[in-house]
């Protein structure tokens, strides 16, 4: 038995109602009530925000809702056969077998192994054909265990799969057996590469964890392997074999990073294509070998994360899409390969290999993300890796007031710092006549300003790294550093990572002699970047952008009365409106990346931060509010989720308010919106300033006027969780209170 599943985790032929959320609602408690997570709230919070980045259906009226949560205490598989079945985001119809995957955070390999394999067995219709016929509980466990190779194969299923099939390599002489085989081995239709008279090879598809067998075209509809050596350039005996390559990889990386590789691998064995995929997921990743990369016509991306060390793929060309398309859509995606393997416009992997590091078709105004999307894509990027320097600065700065006062960041008449002075020549042995707690201040806000000192660099150099891989990383750094020289600030440092990426992408995209490749991303692509990037922000861009930052600083710091409260407004619809999406994201950034520029002089920045802070932990407390205040009106998940969400809003989590938007999208997020509002015209409208640019009412020590921020946090959650409740009773009939499944 491999204990991921048991009798107790199957439902069969029950109405688990008409929408996924109450579908994963009654998997998540039968993982609950058989002891295997610690918390209801918490599973089914981390699997509805799973569900949320990409909808987990897949072809064949399967869907696969996984996830990793700390309430996890042991690996699980929890099914259920659904009538009727329900839309789960798979093109060719809805889902009536639903597989939940709980992983604990910390899972060992052998599980996670485990789970990787299940997947693989869910594309294979002999599998899904003998869980359709299953007669009971037991039955299912049999089959899954059978599957995982950890029991007897049920003779329902080994009936099914039995077949033969022969591939033929065409024009070439060479065959390829295909025997049938279970579960996870059905159909052995790739043969190995093998030369006939012909000259044409029979290739086969290979993968990293993807075994000929599993992956041939058999393999995926369990009529016994039909692997045929196609020739798919010039014809029999040609001579000429195509090699691919791929990269398979989502977030989770349980399930949908190993279904794409043996999708593709299928998909490719049909043409008697040779290909071998790289799967990025959570049991693990042998990398391709570089001689294989070497040979390859082009490479294929199906991934949902950056893909790992993508320099490796420099000036192949790439076919990328989710890896959802790699499962539904694996034949077109080899074919879209083959094409640009022939096409000299085709789009490459950049000399960079940066993490949106492809060169796009001119040519084409198809697939593939466009000049915008790279932007916005480059600018979270280098937010999310500024924010340590932000967060840690901040909070140290805050911390050294708190011991030592404010006077730290004055000067005196010739200019020096009063913290800087009272470091000098101090020690904690000898912390001189300011005293052993003030010497203690001065040092957090020491440090607390030297990591505020790579906040632009920071965000210029990943900003940079986001578009051209770590060649881009020195160039941006530097960058940021001639911003900082220019007064050029976080503008500056947006302007020069963005330029350094692209010059850095464009410079990897140069045709070069083997010999120099080596020196690309070490030091030509540094060398030629720095020089142009920073060249340019001396010569000619820096001068302009301080003015600019210096107008949008005197603009900010003037703003007062009516005009800081409609700002307050916008930034609190914006954080409301999707729950940590993009929107969400933009507000955030635009107050995170200018927290630097604030000082005690200009408090605009910081009092920008606070609103946006306070609007984002509404939320989640209107929605636990709402819970209280009419608990009739939610079921018993949402309820619990409710309790949950006291804390992420407390913690500036707005994410916590998603399982009840995912459920009731149309009235929570304008509800969210209106909270969200009344928060930041507050913040704004009194002069509330945050320093910390995350924590929520833990970093209260951080916050300038606390009292009124607290007043406005509790004014947007009570107008968001009314609002919400009203819309409730006036729209929606009241519910009938749904019983705990045991």
């Amino acid at each position: 038995m491999s204990e991921l599943i048991t009798p107790e985790l199957v439902t069969l032929d029950q109405n688990l109602g008409s929408e996924r959320s109450e579908v994963i609602r009654h998997l998540v408690q039968k993982v609950v009530s058989a002891g295997r997570a610690t918390g209801f709230e918490d599973l089914y919070s981390d699997a509805m925000a799973r569900e949320a980045k990409t909808a987990t259906g897949v072809p064949g009226g399967i869907a696969i809702p996984h996830c990793r949560s700390a309430a996890v205490t042991k690996p699980t598989l929890a099914m259920a056969r659904i009538s009727p079945p329900v839309e789960w985001g798979a093109k060719d119809g809805p889902a009536d077998i639903v597989f939940f995957i709980a992983a604990p955070e910390g899972a060992d390999q052998e599980h996670l192994q485990l789970l990787a394999k299940l997947a693989r067995s869910l594309i294979k219709k002999n599998f899904t054909g003998a869980l359709r016929t299953a007669q009971s509980p037991e039955e299912i466990v049999e089959l899954v265990d059978g599957a995982l190779g950890l029991g007897p194969v049920p003779q329902s299923q080994t009936a099914t799969a039995a077949g033969t099939g022969q591939g033929t390599g065409t024009g070439s002489g060479s065959t390829g057996a295909g025997a049938a085989g279970a579960a996870g081995t059905a159909g052995a239709g790739a043969a190995p590469s093998t030369t006939g008279p012909g000259g044409a090879h029979s290739a086969g598809a290979r993968a990293s964890g993807v075994t000929a067998d599993s992956a041939a075209a058999g393999g995926r509809d369990g009529q016994g392997g039909a692997g045929t050596a196609e020739q798919t350039d010039g014809g029999p005996g040609t001579g000429e074999t195509r090699r691919l390559v791929a990269v398979t990889a989502c977030p989770t990386g349980i399930a949908h990073t190993y279904m794409a590789a043996d999708s593709l691998a299928a998909a490719a064995a049909e043409r008697g294509i040779d290909l071998q995929v790289e799967t990025q997921g959570s049991a693990g990743s042998t990398p391709l070998d570089p001689s294989v990369i070497r040979n390859a016509d082009a490479v294929i991306f199906a991934t949902d994360v950056d893909v790992r060390d993508k320099g490796r793929f420099a000036g192949l060309p790439v076919i990328s899409g989710p890896v959802k398309r790699g499962i539904d859509e694996p034949g077109v995606m080899i074919d879209e390969a083959l094409a640009a393997a022939k096409d000299p416009n085709a789009r490459r992997v950049a000399g960079g290999g940066g993490s949106g590091g492809e060169e796009r078709d001119p040519q084409s105004s198809g697939g593939g993300e466009g000049f915008g999307g790279q932007v916005k894509r480059a600018l979270l990027t280098g937010v999310s890796y500024m924010i340590p320097f932000v967060a840690g600065g901040g909070l140290l700065i805050a911390l050294g007031f708190l011991l030592g006062g404010y006077e730290l960041s004055l000067s005196d008449d010739d200019g020096n710092l009063t913290g800087d002075l009272i470091l000098d020549g101090s020690t904690l042995f000898n912390p001189g006549e300011e005293g052993l707690l003030t010497y203690l201040g001065a040092v957090f806000w020491k440090i607390g300003n030297l990591s505020l000192g790579f906040l632009v660099p920071a965000l210029a150099g990943y900003i940079a790294y986001a578009l051209a891989d770590r060649p881009g990383i020195a160039p941006g750094f530097t960058a940021g550093a001639v911003a900082l020289f220019m007064d050029a600030g976080f503008i500056g440092g947006l302007i020069g990572g963005l330029l350094a990426g692209f010059v850095a992408k464009w410079v990897g995209s140069w045709s070069v002699p083997s010999w120099l490749r080596g020196l690309m991303p070490v030091v030509i692509i540094p060398l030629v970047t720095s020089l142009v990037a920073s060249g340019l922000m001396i010569l000619v861009l820096g001068g302009p952008i301080a003015g600019l930052t210096l107008a949008l600083n005197d603009w900010l710091s003037g703003l007062s009365g009516a005009a800081a409260i409609v700002l307050g407004i916008v930034l609190g619809l914006m954080m409301g409106s999707d729950l940590g999406g993009p929107i969400n994201k933009v507000a955030y950034a635009f107050a995170v990346a200018g927290l630097g520029e604030g000082s005690f002089e200009n408090q605009a920045p910081w009092q920008i931060m606070a609103a946006v802070m306070a609007a984002g932990m509404v939320p989640p407390l209107g929605m636990a509010l709402a819970t209280v205040v009419d608990k009739q009106q939610f079921s018993m998940a949402l309820r619990e989720n409710g309790k949950a969400a006291w804390l992420l809003g407390a913690a500036f989590i707005s994410e916590g308010a998603i399982p009840f938007a995912a459920a009731d999208p149309f009235r929570v997020i304008p509800s969210c919106m209106v909270g969200g509002a009344v928060a930041g015209a507050i913040c704004m409208g009194t002069g509330v300033t945050s320093q910390a640019p995350h924590g929520g009412i833990f970093v209260f020590f951080a916050i300038g006027n606390v009292l009124m921020f607290i007043v406005a946090i509790l004014a947007g959650m009570v107008a968001s969780g009314l609002i919400y409740v009203a819309l409730k009773r006036l729209t929606a009939p009241k519910r009938v209170e749904e019983p705990v499944v045991a």
